[in-house]
């Protein structure tokens, strides 16, 4: 298996306290990455309950307070920084973390391949 790097975006693009989704065409997933103060979380765009995207609204992740990713289908609640679901139909579980890098401001998903 060999780790492929996959572009998500500038820094200045993800604001502090703040989510953004990204598509990865090359390896058709979807992911998403949180921001807070100089620490980035990124995990793949898939709730644990029934395995949809957490979002409804495009870039949506986060409770209203920005304290944690929410799944707007099911109301499931997780923690931003280990992706443990503390509330909801999949109290327990968790989202699946992605490897990622910040190089030259921009932030990048590592992925091992076969994705």
């Amino acid at each position: 298996m060999s780790a492929q790097q996959h572009y998500l975006c500038q820094l200045t693009e993800l604001a502090d306290n703040s989510s953004r989704g990204f598509t990865l065409t090359t390896a058709d997933m979807s992911v998403f990455a949180v921001r807070r103060g100089e620490q980035i979380f990124v995990y793949r765009n898939l709730c644990p309950h029934v395995q949809i995207p957490l979002e409804w609204v495009e870039h949506e992740f986060l409770t209203a307070d920005n304290s944690l990713i929410q799944c707007a289908n099911h109301g499931a609640l997780f923690t931003i920084d280990t992706g443990h679901c503390i509330a909801g139909p999949c109290s327990g579980q968790s989202l699946l973390p992605i490897n990622h890098t910040i190089s030259n401001g921009a932030l990048y998903a590592i992925l091992d391949e076969p994705f």
